[in-house]
């Protein structure tokens, strides 16, 4: 046990915090802000973090925005999470049920930026059935993209006129070298599995007979 007395003591365990006193914070301004959404479905952040610092908020403009974000303020509105939001915006409208479109829709007129992006998704997503117009019709959309108020579509379009050879050739023929990538990209990973374990011999049939 000599290295026991030897040895430093252990921290003592720090008990973290459950979140519970700084949502508190925001409790008192909740009709606030209730009422401001209700009012002003899009209103800013920063307008409603003004607003409630003279009702004696003290927490910051990130617990504010989580606040918002989890439908906390709207204790009668189901959260939708960013993934679940996603997944609606990338679904096909025909494959989406009723309540899907309903709530898409509320989602749309209560934020522009939504309602742009949804337009925008759906016009991209016609391109992906390969045709000869596509052409014409990616360079339209591609420009359309770069006048929009859309910054992280706006980044995708610009990294499609960095590969435009290719991305025409992808949505106005039918052919492509998807089986060829598929073969590369599993030899490499053979060749990671067998580094510094395997020579050349081997390597080669695990690659012929794999």
């Amino acid at each position: 046990m000599a290295w026991c007395r030897g040895a430093r003591p252990c921290p003592s365990p720090v008990r973290r915090e459950t979140g519970r006193l700084t949502w508190s914070w925001c409790l008192p301004c909740h009709q606030h802000l209730r009422r401001r959404r209700t009012e002003d479905p899009g209103v800013k952040v920063t307008q409603l973090l003004a607003e409630i610092r003279d009702l004696g908020y003290p927490g910051s403009a990130n617990l504010l925005t989580r606040y918002l974000n989890q439908g906390r303020a709207e204790q009668d509105r189901a959260h939708l999470s960013p993934r679940r939001a996603t997944r609606l915006l990338l679904t096909k409208p025909q494959n989406l049920t009723r309540q899907q479109r309903e709530l898409l829709d509320r989602i749309a007129a209560a934020c522009p930026e939504v309602a742009a992006l949804r337009e925008q998704v759906r016009s991209f997503a016609k391109l992906l059935r390969p045709r000869k117009a596509n052409a014409a019709r990616l360079d339209e959309w591609i420009r359309g993209v770069q006048a929009a108020d859309l910054p992280h579509l706006r980044s995708f379009a610009s990294g499609l006129e960095l590969d435009h050879a290719a991305v025409v050739a992808a949505v106005s023929t039918s052919h492509h070298n998807g089986k060829t990538e598929g073969a590369n990209t599993r030899t490499k990973a053979i060749k990671r599995q067998m580094s510094g374990r395997a020579g050349f011999q081997l390597l080669r049939h695990r690659i012929l007979l794999g």
